[in-house]
């Protein structure tokens, strides 16, 4: 049947307009291009805990704007986790793990240590494994890399990987000796490429030797959060109405030994030593959002850089911590524990695909980064790498990228610390000073966020630090509607350390079978 001559004359415009060889021509040169590639700005903070920032705490008076949108624009992980450490510098191990995408006890230690017993069995620490960290990776992959970050604990042939280094430990108060000069590397570095056209995409590492000890905030932000850089050993600091408040699970001592006597990070620390009193916390607490607000602005500096560039939209920001820190809660200061508030890591993505706005759990440990930005920049992951990749969560496929999550810290006396978790689920251990410390923690999470104990229930304190806890917010270790429940999480922590080659045992599990 002949066509309507509409139909004709439509069809002859069109060809004309649009030569059909021409639009065969264009879809074929499209076909052919290659896709561009990722940028990635990894962004590392040091010492920071979740619960500092108003994304993950509401009661958080920390200003951190850039960080605010940056978690609008993307997506924030509630359950992001350093695994561990065996080493009272918790730093070391965490930064090995993101950097090789191995476990705690498959990575090796600074320098000649060998505080992972397994360092020097080739079979669990290969000896050549810088050779497949992220770096050496993303060079081999045609990527420009380049990494600023604090000098010392940190993965040393790793971090020689990287093409551009700049490393510097600055816990200073001056934009030259803080937080500004890290920022300064990466905007000259952008400036640099930008002056040579270089069109390789690009890893930039962004690490910040803050608000690590000894928090030396600038006097506008100390200013701002009521805090001073406290020196006098025996008198405490004065408050001021702007300095933060306790937090919720603040105690003044920690109920039982904690398991590393003389470490720095809990008494040495200028400014606090052994002292756990409110006005110490407090002052402590203002002078570490000091520090971290000055990150946050640091942040903003290299944002507005790849924005002026055009080179933002195309680039995948990370923003974490190596580890949390505990500055009071619980009766401790630093970060040789596994409470939420240390074990746990703040993790923000924002970049190209992530829809804006999202929340999830992730389940993810910072050794699953390599994995991922990976998957991300379309480059096979080396065969040494034992993370997980969480794109499938990043594009919302999936919630969680495992059911159970296992942690460590066993850098004072051993055996040390071990904890579990599953859902809502939680399980500490302690077996710490030659065995005369044996304790075991169960907690709902669900029902007890801040894993709030007993001592939280004092009236003194419920009126000190006006949070009265519900009934069962609190250890469930002895209770006996849960003895099920704490079976199943010791059965699990006991495979997991068998499964991830844990070297030691605690003084309630099996011995290791050393026949085999």
């Amino acid at each position: 049947m002949p066509k309507p001559a509409c139909c004709l004359t439509i069809g002859l415009l069109i060809s004309f307009i649009f030569p059909i060889g021409h639009i065969d021509q264009q879809l074929s040169a499209a076909e052919q291009a290659p896709p561009q590639r990722p940028n990635i700005l990894f962004i590392l903070a040091d010492d920071q805990s979740p619960w500092d920032l108003q994304i993950y705490n509401k009661q958080s008076v920390l200003d951190t704007p850039i960080l605010d949108q940056l978690a609008k624009s993307g997506m924030v992980f509630d359950g992001a986790y350093h695994m561990g450490a065996w080493a009272g510098g918790v730093c070391t191990p965490s930064r090995h793990m993101i950097m090789s995408g191995r476990s705690v006890w498959h990575i090796p230690d600074q320098g000649k240590n060998r505080r992972n017993p397994h360092v020097g069995n080739p079979q669990l620490v290969p000896p050549n494994m810088a050779e497949f960290t992220m770096g050496a990776v993303f060079n081999r992959a045609g990527y420009a890399t380049m990494r600023t970050c604090k000098v010392g604990n940190s993965f040393r042939a790793a971090n020689e990987q990287f093409t551009v280094r700049k490393e510097r430990t600055n816990r200073g108060a001056t934009d030259e000796n803080g937080s500004a000069w890290h920022a300064q590397q990466v905007l000259d570095y952008l400036s640099d490429r930008e002056a040579q056209t270089d069109s390789k995409p690009f890893l930039i590492y962004l690490g910040f030797s803050h608000p690590h000890d000894p928090r030396m905030g600038n006097n506008e932000l100390l200013k701002k959060y009521g805090a001073v850089n406290h020196t006098d050993k025996i008198n405490v600091p004065a408050i001021q109405q702007r300095t933060p408040a306790l937090p919720l699970n603040y105690l003044a001592a920690h109920p039982f030994p904690h398991g590393h006597p003389g470490l720095r990070d809990e008494v040495k620390v200028s400014g606090v030593w052994e002292k756990r009193d409110p006005n110490t916390m407090r002052n402590e607490l203002g002078r570490e959002f000091a520090c971290s607000e000055n990150i946050d602005r640091q942040v903003g500096r290299v944002l507005d850089k790849l924005k002026q560039t055009g080179e933002l939209d195309n680039t995948y920001v990370i923003y974490t911590a190596d580890h949390g820190m505990a500055i009071g809660r619980h009766g401790l200061q630093g970060k040789q524990n596994l409470y939420e508030h240390t074990w746990r890591v703040p993790f923000i993505v924002s970049g190209p695909g992530i829809k804006p706005g999202t929340r999830t759990q992730g389940n993810i440990y910072l050794l699953d980064i390599l994995a991922t930005l990976c998957d991300l920049a379309d480059i096979t992951p080396p065969k040494m790498n034992e993370g997980t990749s969480f794109l499938p969560v990043l594009t919302g496929k999936q919630q969680t990228i495992r059911d159970v999550l296992y942690g460590v810290y066993c850098g004072g006396t051993k055996p040390g610390m071990r904890c579990v978790r599953q859902g809502d689920w939680k399980l500490i251990k302690y077996d710490v000073l030659d065995g005369t410390v044996q304790k075991t923690q169960l907690f709902n999470l669900a029902d007890n966020p801040l894993e709030l104990l007993a001592e939280h229930h004092a009236q003194d304190l419920i009126a000190l630090v006006g949070n009265k806890p519900d009934a069962q917010q609190r250890n469930l270790v002895d209770d006996p509607r849960y003895a099920d429940q704490l079976k199943e999480m010791e059965s699990l922590l006991l495979q997991e350390q068998q499964r991830l080659d844990d070297p030691y045992r605690l003084w309630n599990q099996p011995p290791i079978d050393t026949s085999k």
